[in-house]
């Protein structure tokens, strides 16, 4: 959750942010690529961890499987509305119309929700299995096309292709398809059956799954056969290939990307797993209330922006500080050619934001320990 911040702020102030993808090795920097490619982990460990999360609260809780349903559905269905609307306007800060609707995080956690409300009925040897086969065979679709399903090709946007949709001209972003976080999804609700084991029993099985993650990913990367429709090649310097062999597949992820990322994720996690962190620990802070911390976060990143924009280039801001900057899809020409700030302001600003949301955050925390209403459990 603190390296997202990272990638947000990113996206919202740095100048190479408005015009390039710090991924393109044609125009990027190591130090601006490695900014990016580190922000991988957060997806893949959200969806994972959210999956575990959601068995140990129905088991741990003895809720029957209809509650939990029931309980999934209803969730996803919040957040959908809520990236809808709340996360809209702390993406543009403003109301218009004309805005292009972006549909990320919490759109991608909503349908998968939903998706898990009905799949949470299945045999867990089945949904395990269904898991495994998502992730491990859902790059096969990659050369299916959107236009082979004429007009129901908005489906295989939502399922596995990237697109922008344009009902009644209002374009529509779908970065983050069903295919494949259903199944990382999956296979986290399954994974929490391994929290419950014994400290030792659990970490030893973290490690036995994450180290051959690792190494399948550099088996597949190397043979670059399968595993991610972007393949790698020779660059200009020794650091660029090794840039490449990195750059994996995000939009949809790939079965390389999840294995580079979820696979040092639960080595992370069997280590972590040996030191209990105090309570007022930042990162228990944060993961606590994590609803809470990511809708704050972008609006004060957004916030910050205008700010500087404000004491930056004065009254001349006032014709786009309410307006999405151009790497949010805003319009380029409304903005100063110069906008943006270096990458170095980006990390101070980062840290910034996550100095002022942790006392915040520690208080919410402490009104969820203190409160148990059922509505609390959707914020």
């Amino acid at each position: 959750m603190i390296v997202m911040a990272l990638d947000h702020v990113r996206d919202f102030m740095h100048r190479g942010a408005m015009s390039f993808s710090p991924t393109d090795l044609g125009k990027t920097t190591p130090i601006l690529f490695l900014t990016r490619w580190i922000t991988h982990f957060c997806l893949p460990v959200f969806v994972f961890t959210a999956g575990a999360g959601a068995f140990l609260w129905w088991r741990q809780r003895a809720h029957t499987k209809a509650r939990f349903s029931r309980f999934l559905l209803t969730r996803g269905v919040w957040f959908v509305f809520l990236e809808l609307t709340l996360m809209q306007f702390s993406y543009n800060f403003n109301f218009s119309t004309h805005n292009a609707v972006l549909l990320l995080v919490l759109w991608i956690f909503g349908i998968c929700f939903i998706v898990m409300a009905a799949l949470v009925w299945l045999p867990e040897s089945w949904l395990l299995a269904l898991g495994l086969a998502i992730v491990f065979l859902h790059n096969l679709l990659d050369r299916v096309q959107a236009s082979r399903f004429g007009a129901f090709g908005w489906l295989w946007n939502i399922l596995h292709q990237p697109g922008v949709l344009t009902p009644r001209g209002t374009p529509i972003l779908i970065t983050y398809t069903l295919l494949p976080w259903i199944g990382v999804l999956a296979l986290g609700f399954c994974f929490g059956r391994i929290l419950l084991l014994e400290p030792d029993a659990r970490r030893s099985i973290m490690k036995k799954m994450g180290w051959p993650m690792v190494a399948a990913f550099f088996v597949l990367r190397a043979i670059d056969s399968y595993g991610d429709p972007a393949p790698w090649s020779a660059q200009k310097s020794p650091v660029f290939t090794a840039l490449s062999f990195l750059n994996v597949t995000k939009y949809p992820a790939s079965l390389d990307f999840l294995l580079i990322t979820l696979g040092p994720a639960l080595i992370v996690l069997a280590y972590l797993d040996r030191r209990p962190l105090k309570l007022s620990n930042p990162l228990i802070v944060f993961g606590r209330v994590p609803f809470f911390y990511f809708v704050l976060h972008l609006y004060l990143i957004h916030a910050v922006l205008a700010m500087l924009s404000l004491i930056r280039y004065g009254a001349r801001a006032l014709a786009f500080v309410f307006l999405p900057p151009p790497s949010m899809g805003g319009p380029q020409k409304l903005f100063p050619p110069d906008f943006g700030y270096s990458l170095p302001t980006v990390y101070l600003v980062w840290l910034v934001v996550i100095v002022c949301l942790y006392p915040l955050c520690r208080w919410y925390m402490g009104v969820r320990s203190r409160h148990r209403a059922w509505w609390l459990s959707y914020l």
